[in-house]
């Protein structure tokens, strides 16, 4: 079964906008497990807009799950703290300073030297590393020269052309997906994936693993409560 990794970095932007502690963000993870989330991700950005790198300290005395950890290895900031915490899984993604959300993966030809490099001392500290990618085919075989352990596929692309053509826009992911199982890398996936097109992303994607979905998910659990919407999309993964 692919697992759910639920993003709270939306929990942290509702909680900074007042300046307290509500909603309360350690707790709303813990209740992301207890509802059925197999992972919660954090993306810590150097502005601390939404995760503040000391959410990521007190998270890890808590997540029970597996912890996922997002951004750019760059930030000699995101690499010690990384370190520290030593999480399940490290996600590389290259946002450039001020982004507003990730809108690319990484060149894996053009920085094979830095990846590798980055990605053996993060392995050598017993932390499954994973780097954000495009589905192209070229990067993906980039992706299998630089000793990663998994690669997440960025699925805006697929998400944005769904509802205009379903079998066109899952396409290049099926395929990219496939070329990544014949490389040995373990497949993730995430980036405006939702109760809309998940299930058909899945069933396209058979050896998928993981994926890590936020604005969605929380959007969502509006409507349907929190509860009741991680078991829904747990449902669209089975």
């Amino acid at each position: 079964m692919t697992k759910l990794s639920v993003n709270i970095n939306k929990i942290a932007t509702l909680r900074n906008s007042r300046g307290h502690n509500v909603p309360n963000l350690i707790q709303v993870a813990k209740d992301c497990e207890r509802f059925g989330a197999q992972g919660i991700t954090v993306h810590p950005r150097p502005d601390e807009r939404h995760i503040r790198y000391a959410d990521v300290h007190d998270l890890k005395k808590v997540v029970t799950t597996e912890f996922n950890i997002e951004g750019n290895p760059r930030e000699q900031k995101f690499i010690d703290l990384v370190l520290a915490v030593k999480p399940t899984q490290v996600t590389l993604v290259p946002d450039a300073d001020g982004q507003l959300t990730s809108d690319h993966g990484w060149d894996t030809v053009k920085h094979k030297t830095y990846l590798k490099e980055i990605i053996s001392l993060f392995k050598s500290h017993g932390i499954r590393t994973s780097v954000f990618v495009d589905a192209d085919l070229k990067m993906i075989e980039g992706a299998a020269g630089i000793d990663t352990d998994r690669i997440e596929l960025y699925t805006e692309s697929y998400a944005k052309n769904f509802h205009e053509n379903k079998e066109k826009a899952i396409q290049a992911f099926a395929d990219a997906g496939a070329l990544a199982y014949e490389c040995n890398l373990g497949l993730n996936a995430g980036h405006d994936l939702s109760l809309d097109n998940l299930k058909f992303f899945k069933e396209n994607l058979p050896h998928l693993l993981e994926v890590s979905i936020g604005h969605a998910l929380i959007s969502d659990a509006l409507y349907f409560g929190l509860e009741n919407t991680i078991m829904i999309y747990r449902r669209q993964l089975q």
